[in-house]
């Protein structure tokens, strides 16, 4: 019985070890594409606060345009066109960064779901070490079959994390 949970063990161990080093990975993935997110939210809204200064400029040109004298009206127009036009490209930009965003941000949400299936996988096989030595100490069968019952439970969990359930 002896040999036989030490080697278990050592097999345990082993997979926990390996549990554990996907957990910080996952979790490290998680910040990087947080922080993604974070940085186009930030770029889309430069974008915003981009278009909402086209959006002054063109309501003064407008103003501008309607208290004009008739020989300055067309240029004023002009601007109040170039503006439009400019506004739509910077609206589609950050449109297009807030998407972005939202997929890092969903990205960081899995990656963060799959760090807590390994941290959970990894507890379990801790845990299934930890009656291997109680089942050494006391020689009691029912803690060894408990030990191996726990361990099939922290693998079992351990599947789960790898296949993103």
């Amino acid at each position: 019985m002896t040999s036989k949970i030490a080697v278990c063990t050592a097999v345990i161990a082993t997979v926990g070890a390996i549990f554990s080093y996907m957990g910080g990975a996952t979790q490290a993935n998680a910040g990087i594409y947080k922080n993604n997110a974070a940085i186009k939210k930030t770029e889309a809204s430069n974008q915003w606060n981009y278009f909402q200064s086209k959006s002054t400029k063109q309501a003064l040109a407008e103003f501008a345009r309607d208290t004009s004298s008739d020989e300055r009206r067309q240029g004023w127009q002009d601007k109040v066109a170039r503006y439009e036009q400019e506004k739509t490209e910077i609206q589609a930009a950050a449109r297009k960064l807030e998407g972005e965003s939202s997929r890092w941000d969903s990205q960081s949400d899995e990656q963060m779901h799959q760090h807590h299936r390994w941290a959970q996988a990894t507890t379990v096989l801790q845990v299934s070490i930890a009656l291997a030595a109680i089942a050494l100490l006391t020689k009691k069968k029912w803690l060894e079959r408990a030990m191996f019952g726990v361990a099939v439970a922290g693998l079992a969990v351990g599947v789960l994390a790898a296949f993103h359930v």
